[in-house]
């Protein structure tokens, strides 16, 4: 028997959106995803299920509840696809709010039960399939659709102008001459190595992100570019929200900005989702094979310098430090290794979490969870109880992380759970303990 109890949350873009659907509109919606997109791979997923319930312990959720079956895995399937399944389409506007609720705010498509089923089901495929439903109706988290609005308008997710971008970009420049000599932030600089490809969020809030990876390209000798116009960010909020078309227009522009430049490889900031959109999402929607060109997370980056000794670790953190694995970069791409190898280079007590690796928990920030925003931010902390839990018992006053929803997350559960610890990303750990050679170095 599953009881389902949750406190009422108000969101216009789930309950105003609703009062204008009528009846023959949602199941039309419905059964045209259900006929059109989904097809065998959703029936082979719905008829594998013999709702065992052994995705339930995988879940954070699940976990963090108490262990509600509600929060369960198999539970929230049963509620939306099932149910829009036994139905035929044929749902009300509340049934519709009960899966938005769900799809958007309860499950952050992290696909840590689908290594518990028996069969391998991907549970995150089968609520995406309702979030794209809710999309179409257009009932999606007011603050998600806000981001998504802007990635159609402007091309990023945080209604930035190029001129915002570009003033940035030579405001970080100038700032990064004071301790380097003739850094640079080269913007359209054809045929250079490496396209950069930033987060919307570094320009608009976390700039000094943009200073450190100048910071470490100069450093390590790298030729290297980053667009100014269109196609720079590489965010894409449209993914989460289940508006594919919006998705693969965002990354059909970030691979234009890279052909335009003749670059050979794309080399991108500490992001997750990003990673999934640019490599596996979005070049599937445009049915593109593989990503068009090389595409490379920092992680892998960082990795790579430090292993070829392009740059050179003057010192470590002595702080005990503990990392976050994000769901797509390590469960979702097996980078793991990598980032341990970083961080064991650069910090002298690292202390792991358990479980870990591909293993690890769900943040419960990322699969657009976190940008559904205001109304649900207590919902999204009282889902990720057991991540407080993981992070507190290492002792670490450093946890470390390597994407932005991630970052974001783990620093509002330390906040509410009062963990005592502060979050950083591995480039400013980086620019912390590299080594400056002499002649880069700005007489003081």
């Amino acid at each position: 028997m599953i009881k389902v109890e949750r406190k009422d949350v108000a969101d216009p873009g789930i309950d105003e959106k609703v009062k204008n659907l009528n009846p023959e509109k949602i199941e039309k919606t419905i059964n045209w995803v259900l006929g059109k997109e989904a097809a065998a791979r959703l029936k082979a997923y719905v008829q594998t299920c013999i709702h065992c319930g052994l995705c339930s312990e995988a879940c954070h959720y699940y976990l963090s509840h108490d262990r509600d079956p509600s929060y369960a895995p198999v539970a929230k399937v049963r509620q939306t696809l099932w149910e829009i399944l036994k139905r035929k389409g044929r749902v009300d506007g509340e049934s519709l709010k009960r899966c938005a609720r769900i799809a958007y705010t309860e499950c952050n498509l992290c696909r840590r039960c689908s290594m518990y089923c028996p069969f391998g089901i991907d549970i995150a495929y089968l609520i995406s399939i309702v979030r794209r439903m809710c999309h179409l109706l257009g009932v999606v988290p007011q603050y998600l659709q806000a981001r998504i609005n802007s990635q159609m308008a402007t091309m990023n997710s945080e209604w930035l102008t190029q001129d915002d971008w570009i003033d940035t970009a030579q405001w970080q420049e100038e700032e990064l001459r004071m301790e380097i000599k003739n850094a640079r932030i080269p913007l359209d600089k054809e045929g250079a190595e490496i396209m950069y490809s930033l987060h919307s969020v570094e320009v608009k809030f976390m700039t000094q992100l943009i200073a450190n990876i100048a910071k470490i390209m100069t450093v390590a000798g790298i030729d290297w570019t980053i667009p100014s116009t269109d196609g720079w960010d590489n965010t894409n909020q449209a993914m989460h929200g289940g508006d594919f078309e919006t998705m693969g227009m965002a990354v059909r522009k970030h691979f234009e900005a890279a052909f335009k430049l003749k670059v050979k490889k794309i080399v991108m900031n500490e992001c997750g989702h990003a990673f999934k959109a640019m490599v596996y999402d979005g070049s599937r929607w445009l049915g593109w094979k593989e990503s068009p060109l090389p595409y490379v997370h920092a992680i892998q980056f960082y990795y790579e310098l430090i292993r070829d000794g392009k740059i050179k670790i003057a010192k470590k953190i002595k702080e005990p430090v503990t990392v976050q694995d994000p769901c797509n970069l390590v469960r979702g791409r097996g980078l793991g290794d990598m980032l341990r190898y970083i961080i064991n280079a650069t910090c002298e007590d690292f202390r792991d979490m358990t479980p870990r690796y591909e293993h690890n928990y769900c943040c419960c920030s990322g699969g657009g969870v976190l940008h559904a925003d205001k109304p649900w931010k207590t919902v999204r902390l009282e889902g990720s109880r057991i991540k407080a839990e993981q992070l507190k018992a290492t002792g670490a006053e450093i946890a470390i992380t390597a994407c932005h929803s991630c970052h974001k997350g783990v620093h509002d559960l330390i906040d509410h759970y009062k963990l005592g610890m502060h979050v950083k990303f591995l480039s400013e750990i980086l620019v912390e303990v590299m080594e400056i050679p002499e002649e880069l170095r700005v007489a003081k």
